[in-house]
């Protein structure tokens, strides 16, 4: 049970920098759904991409999508984003507290 408070925490705080690294509110990523559309704002999406995220079998296609357009943004590549998808609790960590720096919306990801 303390393993899982432990992993929680760290993905909260982790979610929190990368939020304020991203120049966003670090409380907007405990806030649900907000979350996902401050998250849709800091990759450069329209707000109806959450609605495609709800759908349960397109859900994630869009998510997947998602996620790695946030691992862009901070410079990784689509490795990375597969390790962001089974280890969150090691990957995600490593975005937040490394060197990292957000690339902003007007300059290109390639």
């Amino acid at each position: 049970m303390v393993l899982i408070i432990i992993s929680a925490l760290l993905l909260i705080i982790s979610n929190w920098v990368i939020y304020e690294k991203a120049n966003k509110p670090g409380w907007a990523s405990i806030i649900p759904i907000y979350n996902t559309l401050v998250w849709l704002e800091i990759i450069n999406k329209p707000w109806w991409w959450l609605l495609l995220m709800s759908i349960p079998p397109i859900g994630i296609i869009w998510t997947v999508w998602a996620l790695n357009l946030l691992v862009k943004r901070f410079g990784y590549s689509e490795g990375f984003t597969i390790g962001v998808i089974f280890l969150p609790f090691i990957f995600l960590p490593i975005i937040a507290f490394s060197e990292s720096k957000y690339i902003p919306l007007d300059e290109d990801l390639n």
